[in-house]
């Protein structure tokens, strides 16, 4: 859905109340999953996550998995328009104790809404500073409205675009992390093509996962923490953040295995959150290799 039809989505269910957004969200959503691309890509990713199930148990998660899609934008809609979202946080004193001094890595995952996560991080900690790293497309719809509502609220952003940006953006979050901010990348997609990555054991296969985050946290010394936001009901939410991973090597031989065991400590626990909560994988593109 492009900009203009969700923006007139939101006008329409003002009038005629928030059972229209359902309805229409849930309608595109099932329009995906007959006609997408995607689908034979998201069920070949549960085929990995359930190889004892059949096809049709494959295809029933996926259609889930594209209706539970459209509630991302429905508590967005909710919470911009006065509802409060209620959520609960394990494991907030992880981030507390290093917010401020070092810094942090906060490592999301398109596992649960990570974008209503960094707006109630905002209201949680008002002198939290956070910065976003987000790919920048050529033609933004929804994406647009998404990022327009974060800065709103207090979070800067950076555009990465498919060129790969440039060196200066880097340098900028360094910086903020030196300067005890909070620097928010993504762990489980590969923004361009030819991106640094790492190649990690998931879920019986392999999967190709983002380096620079790991290179940030041995550059700036600050931690990386994993990060996940569940949906538990209609617009109730519950966090959890993973002990911190530092990465430490004091010769430049040893970088390269200290950095490969940062991300598979981090696919680990992504498979674990994954296997709780799997009709929440918002990641339609190839993954497991």
């Amino acid at each position: 859905m492009n900009g203009f039809w969700y923006t007139f989505l939101e006008k329409m269910t003002r009038f005629f109340g928030s059972w229209l957004f359902v309805i229409v969200s849930k309608c595109i959503a099932a329009g995906y999953f007959i006609f997408s691309n995607n689908t034979k890509e998201s069920r070949r990713f549960y085929s990995f996550l359930y190889p004892g199930k059949s096809s049709f148990h494959h295809s029933l998660c996926t259609f889930h998995q594209y209706q539970n899609f459209t509630t991302i934008h429905y508590d967005r809609f909710l919470a911009s328009h006065g509802q409060e979202t209620v959520f609960q946080s394990e494991g907030w004193e992880k981030l507390e104790s290093v917010v401020h001094k070092k810094g942090a890595i906060l490592l999301m995952s398109h596992l649960g809404n990570w974008e209503i996560a960094a707006h109630l991080l905002r209201q949680q900690e008002n002198k939290l500073k956070l910065l976003l790293y987000m790919g920048v497309k050529e033609k933004e719809g929804v994406e647009g409205l998404q990022k327009e509502h974060l800065q709103n609220s207090g979070v800067k952003i950076i555009g990465v675009t498919r060129d790969g940006g440039s060196p200066f953006d880097a340098v900028e979050g360094i910086r903020f992390l030196q300067n005890g901010g909070v620097v928010s990348m993504t762990g489980d997609t590969l923004w361009r093509e030819g991106q640094r990555s790492i190649q990690v054991k998931f879920m019986g296969g392999k999967a190709e996962i983002p380096e620079a985050p790991y290179v940030f946290a041995l550059v700036s010394g600050a931690p990386i923490l994993c990060f996940f936001s569940f949906r538990t009901g209609k617009n109730t939410y519950r966090f959890s953040f993973a002990d911190p991973i530092y990465i430490h090597a004091s010769e430049r031989k040893n970088r390269a295995t200290a950095i490969y065991n940062a991300a598979q400590q981090y696919a680990d626990l992504l498979e674990e959150q994954l296997r709780l909560h799997p009709l929440q994988w918002y990641h339609f593109d190839r993954f497991v290799l």
